[in-house]
């Protein structure tokens, strides 16, 4: 179990991570149907706003449990909800994570991502005190693997046929990030 009682806010020039609210629920629903964005996902996209309402009453029992979790990622300037960050399958005994990140395809490339990454990392190394990062993606999915590699993450393996989505078979690229690693490219 994780002692976080209560989801902080984590603030960047342009970005908040804040908890997700009912307010959120078409952001939520316009997310996980974009399709681009959908794309390497490991679930199908959705179809039914109600499936953006279960999605929200299930990261309230994650975060009540403390298994698990989720940020939105809002837009300083107007408030806008531009995709998700999670902390999920924590482990406390061993001091790691896995990490989950999406972004609305109208504002990728433009750091938002790296922003929000940049402070969940703060607050799992920091706050958290968790030793390792983990990271699962589809390794055609060049933006994330690059955005990981730049915050610092080490791809340590190939999980082949890992995922079945939508009649699909995906594979997984398995990336690793410790903390000693994080904190002395916050020194250099």
């Amino acid at each position: 179990m994780i002692d976080v009682d209560r989801l902080p806010t984590l603030e960047t020039p342009r970005i908040r991570l804040r908890e997700l609210a009912e307010g959120d629920i078409d952001a939520l629903f316009a997310l996980f149907t974009d399709p681009q964005m959908m794309r390497y996902w490991s679930r199908t996209a959705m179809t039914e706003r109600d499936e953006a309402v279960a999605h929200l009453a299930q990261v309230r029992a994650h975060h009540a449990g403390k298994s698990a979790f989720e940020w939105g990622i809002e837009r300083r300037e107007d408030a806008r909800l531009l995709g998700t960050c999670t902390l999920f399958h924590l482990d406390r005994q061993n001091m790691r994570a896995e990490i989950g990140f999406c972004l609305r395809s109208d504002f990728w490339k433009q750091g938002f991502m790296s922003e929000a990454l940049a402070a969940l990392f703060g607050f799992a190394f920091g706050t958290l005190k968790l030793r390792r990062l983990e990271a699962d993606v589809d390794p055609n999915n060049e933006n994330s693997l690059r955005i990981l590699a730049r915050l610092g993450f080490r791809q340590e393996g190939l999980l082949r046929e890992r995922w079945s989505v939508g009649g699909g078979i995906q594979d997984t690229a398995f990336l690793g990030l410790l903390a000693r690693e994080w904190q002395a490219e916050r020194v250099a």
